[in-house]
């Protein structure tokens, strides 16, 4: 294992704990709706609200979620956990506590790899715990008063932490990634990262190679990876700012700001002893029957790691293509249609990396609003291997296929005029006009200069208006040149 990266001469030490709201269609602890967007304490019922009286019925489904994402983790699944309260005062936290887990969490250890450019990184889990979220203070529109939304209250969360294994901003923004590929994999979360279902806490502290931990500030609530790159980024430099000057580190929970790029710090850190946690007195402990995990083990799906090495194995793919096609279920399927289609698994993959990924990028879709669906892309790739097409004419049809002039690859080559020329006598007559006329090239090639054929090639898919095979000008030119 390589040493860690430094920054001028300090080790970055993070850890991420990201908070993934479960797929249910009501809370964690009672029957109100999880919708996102509706008018503000509309889906706030008497137990969210902490009526006097009420009492936190357990949400199954949520718990199967749970089970879901520690299997596919290899994690441990605790037979019997524990809910406790974590007491705090906070105006939208009606209880004066938040109903969470500390220490006897569902899920115990596991692990997420992932690739940081060629190399395989994994990072190591601490625990997920099932928990209520929070509502939401609205300070917008308020005339400097702030409105309390309690719609989101009573959410079920799937809290995710990790050890602190990562070692700089890129690692853990891969780590959140991955992380996030897999709860969407799995069905457990949406990953909506603009509506808050999917959002990340982020450790971060420095210290001399071989130095004992430094003392960490908590990056809250970043909602995006971009963001949390920069902000890990930021308050890396901060804190060795700050320890260069003879300053001490405090520990504090701090906030960023996309706008000036900078973090802030909002309240001293809290330990865990701060809160005063007990075990709930109106939950009894979460039962787990193993017949139940063997249920949920059952209907998982097949997990991104298998499927990318099936991809290796079955289709001939390098290990970093066959990890792209598997960053999602709906870009896998999309693969797996179009290479079934075409039976090119290589090409296929090549365009998704390339041409479509760029494209999606660009406009800021999903693979599942792609203009160009897996059956039209295979009709592409079956031009380019079956020398219909160059792949420079391809690039034109697929430019045409996704501005919607056609969903027919071969009546936009016809029509667009981009058959490749393959009769070998017509190549041959522009061959022999190329070399009359370029005696120069021909000398410098037979002297030992690749250049030159090159060059040679060039002329020829000038003359043919680049219609001319390339393969079979090579052939040819080589053949006759000797």
């Amino acid at each position: 294992m390589s040493n860690p990266p430094l920054i001028r001469g300090y080790e970055v030490v993070i850890g991420l704990e990201t908070h993934a709201q479960l797929s249910t269609v009501s809370k964690i602890f009672s029957g109100a709706s999880t919708a996102f967007g509706a008018a503000p304490n509309t889906q706030a019922c008497a137990v969210d609200l902490a009526l006097p009286g009420t009492l936190p019925v357990m949400n199954r489904a949520a718990v199967e979620r749970a089970i879901r994402f520690g299997l596919a983790i290899g994690a441990k699944v605790a037979p019997q956990s524990i809910f406790a309260r974590k007491n705090y005062f906070y105006p939208d936290l009606p209880k004066g506590y938040q109903i969470s887990q500390y220490e006897t969490p569902v899920v115990q250890g596991g692990s997420i790899s992932f690739l940081l450019g060629d190399a395989r990184k994994t990072v190591q889990l601490t625990r997920a715990h099932l928990e209520e979220d929070a509502g939401k203070s609205l300070h917008e529109d308020y005339a400097g008063q702030t409105g309390i939304d309690l719609n989101r209250a009573g959410t079920p969360l799937l809290e995710i932490v990790t050890e602190p294994d990562m070692r700089s901003s890129a690692e853990a923004v891969e780590y959140a990634r991955a992380l996030h590929a897999l709860v969407v994999w799995l069905g457990i979360c949406d990953g909506n990262m603009q509506e808050g279902s999917f959002r990340c806490d982020a450790n971060v502290s420095v210290r001399k190679p071989g130095a004992p931990f430094g003392t960490r500030r908590e990056i809250k609530n970043l909602n995006s990876f971009r963001f949390m790159q920069q902000a890990i980024d930021y308050e890396i430099q901060w804190q060795i700012d700050q320890i260069e000057d003879g300053l001490a580190i405090q520990q504090a929970t701090v906030l960023f700001n996309p706008d000036t790029g900078e973090t802030r710090s909002m309240r001293t850190k809290e330990d865990a002893h701060d809160y005063r946690y007990f075990p709930d007195p109106d939950l009894p402990p979460l039962v787990i029957a193993p017949e139940w995990i063997d249920q949920v083990r059952a209907s998982l799906p097949e997990l991104p790691a298998a499927m990318a090495q099936r991809f290796q194995e079955a289709d001939g793919l390098p290990a970093y293509d066959a990890v792209m096609m598997t960053q999602s279920l709906a870009l896998a399927r999309f693969y797996e249609g179009a290479r079934d289609a075409c039976r090119q698994p290589k090409l296929v993959a090549n365009w998704l990396m390339g041409e479509v990924s760029k494209r999606l990028n660009a406009e800021g879709r999903d693979i599942t609003a792609s203009p160009v669906d897996a059956g039209t892309l295979a009709a592409l790739i079956g031009r380019i291997a079956d020398g219909t097409i160059s792949h420079n004419a391809a690039r034109q049809v697929f430019d045409a296929l996704w501005a919607g002039e056609s969903t027919s690859v071969d009546a936009l080559i016809e029509a667009k005029g981009l058959k490749q020329m393959s009769d070998t006598g017509a190549l041959e007559a522009i061959i022999d006009a190329v070399l009359a006329d370029n005696q120069k090239s021909i000398d410098e090639y037979r002297a030992g200069k690749d250049k030159a054929f090159n060059a040679l090639v060039g002329q020829v898919m000038k003359a043919s208006k680049g219609k001319a095979n390339p393969g079979q000008v090579n052939a040819l030119l080589k053949a006759k040149l000797g």
